[in-house]
Parts: structure tokens; C-alpha cells; sequence
């Protein structure tokens, strides 16, 4: 069988290297777009029918707590 293995070593993307920059400069686009999701729905209000049932979950512990 022959063998697989690559007899040239790969190295990491130097600091230097265009790829390398576009990677980074994709990954903080990324980056702040999830901060902004984020931002957007952390702001948005809960919706009414989510508040009912948390107090009624409320209800329900204070019920068993006694």
C-alpha cells in the first residue's frame, strides 16, 4: 500500500499573509453583526403570553413553598 502521508509540511497563515487579514476582517464583520442581533433582541419586549406564564410558574413555587 502506498503511503498517504503529505511530505510537505503545511504551516499556519502567517500575520502577514492577505488571507490571513481577510480572515480576521470576516470574522470581526461577524462578529459585530451578532453583537447588533444581540443588542436588537436583548432590547425587544417579552411577549405577554411569556409573562403570564412566568408568573404562573411564580404562583405555582410560592404555592408549594407554602
Amino acid at each position: 500500500m502506498a503511503d498517504m502521508t503529505d511530505p510537505k509540511p503545511r504551516s499556519a497563515p502567517k500575520p502577514g499573509n492577505a488571507t490571513h487579514h481577510k480572515s480576521l476582517d470576516r470574522n470581526s464583520q461577524i462578529v459585530s453583526k451578532l453583537r447588533a442581533l444581540y443588542s436588537a433582541v436583548e432590547e425587544e419586549p417579552l411577549p405577554d403570553a411569556f409573562v403570564d406564564l412566568l408568573q404562573q410558574l411564580d404562583s405555582v413555587e410560592k404555592a408549594r413553598k407554602g
